[in-house]
């Protein structure tokens, strides 16, 4: 069943999530914590989602991890700087440092996708010794040289041309089941999205990543301290990498490349960008696989 067959379904369907707060320098970082006895797994999502993205995922992990999701800065319920220079991977990767050492986990294993990617690539520069295993979904991790941009960019322009409210929530689900790219999320993480990633008030359900928010992270991205950060620290990595990416990925050379580049194990899948959130049995086997390097107990 794709998502545009169903439609918005309100209530998770199952154990709902500890919801944390965490202060980071006098600012508030969100993260989501299912509980469960097996180790720790941090999920980091793409930009303009959320950590509920996950939720699909997260519930199935339970089995056999602790899955515990992080709204980067600017997303979901974490509190959303409208200064560019706010969006530097690497204030970006202290905040998730901060999340877990407010939970006491010295070590876990990092899930990232896209820009939650570049952002485990980071806190591996800035702590060695925090990730056991890594699995980088189509990370935005770029050698910019070899990406030249004229003129305004891009992704930052599309960002800032989405549509940031709609009458409910069911009209938001309904809008994205029909169009690219979120039409590729599996119909649970597309609910996951809409749940927690919109607010609601009289007015209607609102993106709790404004497009503007989202556009100014894709411009820091492009910036010196932004996808480039990431690139330079890929072969400096501490720790066993995989990195995946769709067969139907827009840049599947640059993710050769990066494999290259980490001395990584790269698994191809099919389907697009967003990876981890386009099947979700096939997403929680690589975590298990490739983040936990564990057999999924039956």
């Amino acid at each position: 069943m794709t998502s545009s067959d169903r439609q918005f379904t309100e209530t998770a369907q199952d154990t709902a999530p500890l919801v944390l707060e965490v202060d980071v320098n006098g600012g508030k970082i969100t993260a989501l914590d299912w509980g469960g006895t097996g180790p720790a797994v941090a999920l980091l999502h793409p930009n303009g989602f959320c950590a509920g993205l996950y939720e699909p995922v997260a519930e199935a992990l339970t089995k056999f991890a602790r899955p515990i999701a992080i709204d980067l800065r600017g997303h979901g319920a974490s509190d959303a700087p409208t200064d560019i220079n706010s969006y530097k991977f690497n204030d970006m990767a202290a905040d998730v440092i901060a999340v877990l050492d407010s939970l006491n986990i010295d070590q876990a294993a990092g899930v990232g996708g896209s820009l939650g990617g570049a952002i485990a690539v980071v806190v591996d520069q800035l702590d060695p010794n925090r990730w056991s295993r890594l699995l980088l979904a189509e990370p935005v991790a770029f050698d910019l040289a070899q990406m030249p941009m004229d003129g305004p960019n891009p992704m930052a322009e599309a960002a800032r041309r989405r549509r940031p409210t709609f009458d409910s929530r069911d009209a938001m689900y309904a809008h994205y089941a029909k169009k690219e790219p979120l039409s590729e999320l599996s119909p649970e993480s597309l609910d996951a999205y809409v749940r927690w990633g919109s607010k609601v008030d009289d007015a209607g359900a609102h993106l709790a990543c404004t497009p503007e928010i989202e556009a100014l992270i894709f411009e820091a991205a492009s910036e010196p301290g932004g996808a480039s950060l990431a690139w330079a620290h890929l072969d400096q990595l501490s720790c066993p990498t995989t990195i995946a990416a769709g067969s139907e990925s827009f840049l599947p050379n640059m993710f050769e490349m990066q494999a290259t580049r980490a001395n990584a194990e790269l698994v191809v899948t099919s389907g697009g960008h967003f990876v981890l959130h386009e099947d979700t049995a096939r997403s929680v086997d690589l975590i298990a696989k490739h983040a936990l390097a564990i057999d999924i107990p039956q």
